[in-house]
């Protein structure tokens, strides 16, 4: 069997379950939030590390994760990488997570940006595994107030 090498990102280890199927070709990640195995690709990878990531690092549980999430904005369907829900299930956070190859630009945040139109929620965190952004969204003076809350190391 071929050995599974991901890049270490700037993250603790979590020792993520991994397989490789189909004639050891197909690599596989179990995503704990969707009870799933996923294809095992650089954005899943950074993906499943984040989450577990902010659910430590916030002290939110997994069970107010949903990976995936699909939404609808002015009759197309979106998918946001990670919707993240307060106590009462109202979206508190979305997560946009890119490959650890690409860069964190403000194209990356017009993105998420759009996807907030549509949910309106009051955080928006953006990973690609090495640079990691948790901002709060100040609708009023249309501005985003960057925190370091999920700075690493």
């Amino acid at each position: 069997m071929s050995e599974i090498r991901m890049p270490h990102l700037n993250l603790p280890d979590y020792g993520n379950k991994i397989r490789v199927r189909l004639n050891r070709v197909k690599q596989e990640i179990f995503d704990p939030i969707r009870r799933i195995w996923v294809a095992l690709t650089p954005e899943e990878w950074v993906r499943q590390n984040m989450t577990l990531y902010i659910s430590e690092r916030l002290d939110i549980p997994l069970s107010r994760f949903a990976n995936e999430a699909q939404i609808t904005f002015n009759g197309l369907k979106k998918r946001c990488d990670t919707i993240i829900y307060d106590e009462k299930a109202m979206p508190l956070a979305i997560a946009e997570y890119k490959q650890p190859t690409v860069a964190i630009t403000q194209k990356v945040f017009d993105q998420i940006a759009i996807y907030n139109l549509r949910l309106n929620v009051p955080y928006l965190i953006v990973s690609n595994g090495y640079t990691h952004f948790l901002c709060q969204v100040d609708n009023e003076n249309k501005r985003y107030i960057f925190s370091d809350k999920l700075n690493y190391g």
